[in-house]
């Protein structure tokens, strides 16, 4: 069992990036989260959110086919967006070099199921599901998460 255990209600496409940019504003260098979900659940309006509200991008694509884009937040870490959808097998993590940006990058893995086990422990976890009149986001991670996300809350 887990630490933490957070759920959030989101209506519409916009409480999806208000949780992005909420939960942004706690992340530091090292920072792993990993995002789950069906294809439409929000994963990369999340990470639009967030990158906005870190990085002050806002046309931010999709890294369906480019499989990462990477942005510098305004402290000057690096933030990774991953999308390793296309990914089929464990060798083709090899060349993205996704585990060395673990230890000192903020970085977000839509479909860490293709991480084929790679993912770090340490990684918070939020699972995006459809639900009736929008979404639900659920956020697990360990101890030391359930201490940096005390009384978190996305509303403000």
């Amino acid at each position: 069992m887990t630490a933490l255990d957070l759920s959030f209600d989101l209506p519409d496409p916009e409480s999806t990036a208000a949780l992005g940019a909420a939960l942004g504003a706690r992340l530091r260098a090292g920072d792993t989260v990993l995002l789950e979900g069906d294809l439409g659940a929000g994963k990369t309006t999340f990470a639009r959110g967030m990158i906005a509200a870190l990085c002050g991008v806002t046309d931010v694509p999709s890294p369906t086919y480019t499989l990462i884009q990477s942005y510098e937040t305004a402290d000057g870490i690096a933030l990774l967006h991953a999308d390793l959808y296309r990914i089929e097998d464990a060798d083709e993590l090899n060349e993205l070099g996704l585990e060395d940006a673990f230890d000192d990058s903020i970085t977000l893995v839509e479909w860490p199921d293709r991480l084929f086990g790679r993912a770090p422990r340490s990684g918070l976890t939020l699972t995006l599901t459809l639900a009736p009149g929008g979404r639900t986001g659920h956020i697990s991670g360990g101890t030391d998460w359930k201490d940096r996300l005390d009384g978190f809350d996305p509303r403000g």
